[in-house]
């Protein structure tokens, strides 16, 4: 069992950063990605960014490639999303995921993440 708890987001202003965090707790020995995903209203979860165990791998959604950066600190069980050049379509919740899945990727799909946080919202409006 993980549990995952983000926290960081809010309300930020178009061209504006944001960081947002994902602390781990439970079976944290265990290797395990990490990625995020975020749901706007009216929309369907997406994939954002992904991170495998390592942080050798990492793979960003294309609307958010250069923008968004992921990493993770394995020490502190926490890995983290910072979003720079923020516009109003990043508006959604925010929810962090582990994976175990493997130990060397970063999975993309829903489906591959075995453990969720209950999500931050983050807001882009001026």
């Amino acid at each position: 069992q993980v549990q995952l708890v983000e926290s960081g987001g809010g309300l930020v202003q178009p061209g504006g950063s944001l960081s947002l965090s994902c602390a781990a707790s439970g079976r944290t020995f265990s290797s395990y990605a990490m990625g995020w995903f975020r749901q706007a209203p009216g929309k369907e979860r997406e994939f954002v960014a992904a991170i495998s165990w390592s942080g050798g791998s990492t793979y960003y959604a294309d609307s958010v490639k250069g923008r968004f950066t992921i990493s993770r600190d394995n020490a502190k069980n926490t890995a983290y999303l910072q979003m720079n050049s923020l516009k109003p379509e990043d508006t959604a919740v925010y929810c962090c995921a582990a994976s175990f899945y493997s130990d060397y990727v970063a999975p993309s799909a829903l489906h591959e993440y075995d453990y969720w946080g209950q999500g931050t919202q983050v807001t882009v409006s001026s």
